[in-house]
């Protein structure tokens, strides 16, 4: 009988290629493991963990940094001279060595500090911002730490704390995007007439960040080796690592990024590498794709995500002071429904994305290296910010879209598209990879099948087949008992099950579902959903429950978003298994629009709008300072009156003198 079915099934095992293997396994898994299963855990949500927040270095070195920064002479957008100061000022308080340990010369802290820093330093200046994460982040630094030979680590990491080495990490090509091993540029092993064996390749790279400035410069290539000359290693993608003014290499063509002020560049040239600049030494040749991979599981889930934190933070925070003063038709707006709906959906938004920043990053404190989560937080992080900002470019409306000192939104509007499209797009991340990963990883018996394809291997199947069928059988009856009511804790325990369950029937598609992208893509959407409401539940519980009117209200925005969203892919579902399917609908649910009206008049009271001034960084004498200033003044002084018109004032330029204007123009 398992014959039967083995041979029924096998033709619609996907073909993975060695890549998507690698990039589908990176990675470990944490609590996305329970999501899979079925399985939730309130119990473990609601111990109480140590955040270790270094106060000082959150609340008076960073601030010191950003001031520092602001000092600098600056000649305009992309002076190169200013950015090399700026990480001159980074490397001075060792702001660029947060992944590297003590004892090789860095300044290692812990995840949750790093992302209070990130969050502070993007919450004042995103392009800071982007020039402090980029070092703590995939690059040379941290594939030197973990891949590097001895005498690699000795002679780079040290520096590159202190800011004498800049790093940047050369990936992307016009060739190669998103499909970052796609058409890379290809180099070979040759050797020379002394018998010295060396790697020729003509490189083509671009977004490259830090690269305008950068002197010790990390590249990928696909490796080929057709006279195998290769002592270690094998052919494949391989990472070098070359200083500034290594022969060939081309460092003077610069973007710029919607005008976002950070260094962003090529890195051209036809190099001859010599095999011991391959970072960890020869051996490593063709493991590439695997070290940027593990790498990336960890590091794409505190970057990107803390970055857009800043401005989602920040945007909120404003917005909040903004609509409770400018008046329009004789009221505040904040008294406007259309002002204040889309004000909620800012601070629903910003207080799901910080609290799973939080949650994420004790996570991956504690050693765990989940690649799911780490995609999920970088994918929502992102998308969920330009949500936010989209709403309060909105709200702030022909303040919005006037470039002057009083534009606290442009700096963050412009720089949400690069973190939606950096270190894989949204698109791919949500239509692929978080759900495609995830029935690989995190699923309990997935992988395990489709081992027992590939080795042909019946008895392996056997014993997985029966396991995976108590798994389905496990949870569709679960399901079809399960009942939705006014407890949304008890609502996201049903959600688990429901979404276990339809996991099980999306994988019957086998290969098909690379094709069903919008079916993956609403899959990713709900595992989403589910992972943000674990953190909310424990966000709230390690700040003693003092902010659970917000998180009760966050939870049943997330609960009835992924309800609807397995409806719709129940709906869609494209073979003869939709009928069992149908019988686990469940019945549409809607917000409570008064539910957004009673959280909004007790914001205050509720310490929710001081919790996020906490996280921000800005100075009394800036539009963000001043808005909030009115706050503390009464409406019907003088000095409100003279304060609330420089708040509501937009950029105005001179226009030049010698331009006459008449009549008869």
């Amino acid at each position: 009988m398992y014959r039967f079915i083995f041979n029924r099934i096998k033709p619609i095992i996907p073909k993975i290629s060695q890549t998507e293997m690698i990039a589908l396994r990176s990675g470990g898994v944490a609590i996305d493991r329970d999501i899979f299963s079925g399985k939730f855990k309130l119990n473990d949500l609601k111990k109480k963990v140590d955040l270790d927040y270094d106060k000082d270095l959150i609340d008076y070195i960073t601030p010191s940094v950003i001031k520092s920064v602001n000092k600098l002479n600056k000649n305009g957008n992309y002076d190169f001279k200013y950015h090399r100061d700026v990480m001159k000022i980074l490397g001075k308080h060792k702001f660029l060595g947060f992944i590297i340990d003590q004892e090789l010369g860095g300044n290692k802290k812990s995840i949750i500090n790093q992302g209070k820093v990130l969050t502070k330093i993007a919450s004042y200046n995103p392009a800071l911002g982007i020039s402090t994460m980029v070092p703590n982040s995939l690059g040379p630094g941290e594939l030197l730490l973990h891949y590097g030979t001895e005498e690699q680590k000795d002679k780079y990491l040290e520096g590159l704390t202190c800011g004498k080495y800049i790093p940047c990490f050369g990936l992307t090509g016009p060739n190669n995007g998103s499909d970052a091993t796609g058409n890379i540029d290809t180099g070979v092993v040759l050797e020379d007439t002394n018998g010295t064996r060396f790697i020729e390749v003509t490189i083509d790279k671009r977004y490259i960040t830090l690269a305008p400035i950068a002197n010790l410069v990390g590249v990928a290539f696909n490796l080929t080796d057709p006279n195998n000359l290769l002592k270690e290693g094998e052919e494949g993608v391989t990472l070098a690592l070359l200083e500034r003014g290594f022969p060939g290499l081309e460092q003077t063509t610069y973007h710029k990024p919607l005008n976002v002020d950070f260094p962003n560049g090529t890195l051209k040239g036809t190099l001859r590498i010599p095999l011991d600049k391959i970072i960890g030494g020869e051996k490593m040749a063709g493991n590439g794709w695997k070290m940027l991979m593990e790498c990336l599981s960890v590091g794409r889930a505190i970057s990107l995500p803390c970055s857009a934190n800043g401005g989602n933070l920040t945007g909120t925070f404003g917005m909040y002071h903004y609509i409770n003063h400018r008046n329009q038709f004789k009221i505040p707006i904040h008294k406007m429904e259309g002002v204040r709906e889309k004000f909620m959906d800012m601070l629903i938004n910003t207080w799901l994305i910080n609290a799973n920043i939080t949650y994420t990053n004790h996570m991956l404190d504690t050693g765990k290296k989940p690649a799911v989560i780490s995609a999920i937080m970088k994918q929502q992080a992102t998308e969920r910010g330009r949500t936010i900002l989209n709403h309060g470019m909105d709200i702030y409306a022909g303040s919005g879209i006037i470039v002057g000192p009083n534009n606290f939104m442009e700096k963050f509007y412009l720089s949400a598209p690069i973190g939606i499209t950096v270190e894989g797009s949204n698109t791919l991340t949500r239509s692929l990879m978080i759900f495609g990963q995830g029935l690989n990883n995190a699923h309990s018996h997935i992988f395990d099948l489709f081992l027992s394809f590939m080795k042909d291997d019946i008895k392996m199947f056997e014993t997985n087949f029966k396991k995976m069928m108590g798994h389905v059988t496990r949870n569709y009856f679960k399901t079809l008992v399960s009942r939705n009511n006014n407890n949304e804790v008890k609502n996201l325990e049903n959600n688990i099950v429901r979404f276990a369950n339809l996991s099980n029937f999306i994988a019957v598609l086998g290969g098909k579902i690379k094709s069903k992208q919008m079916l993956s893509g609403l899959m990713a959407d709900i595992v989403s959903n589910i992972y943000l409401a674990h953190g909310l539940i424990w966000y709230d519980s390690n700040h003693d429950s003092k902010f659970t009117p917000i998180t009760k209200l966050c939870l049943k925005y997330l609960n009835i978003d992924t309800e609807n969203k397995i409806n719709m892919v129940i709906a869609n579902y494209p073979n003869m298994l939709k009928l069992p399917l149908m019988l686990t609908r469940t019945k549409p649910r809607y917000m409570e629009l008064e539910e957004y009206n009673r959280l909004y008049e007790n914001l205050d009271s509720n310490n929710i709008i001081e919790h996020l001034e906490e996280m921000i960084y800005f100075e009394e004498d800036d539009i963000i300072g001043k808005m909030k200033k009115l706050s503390n003044l009464d409406i019907e002084s003088e000095e409100y009156q003279e304060l609330y018109q420089d708040v509501i004032s937009v950029g105005e330029n001179q226009i030049n003198k010698e331009i006459v204007v008449t009549d008869k123009w």
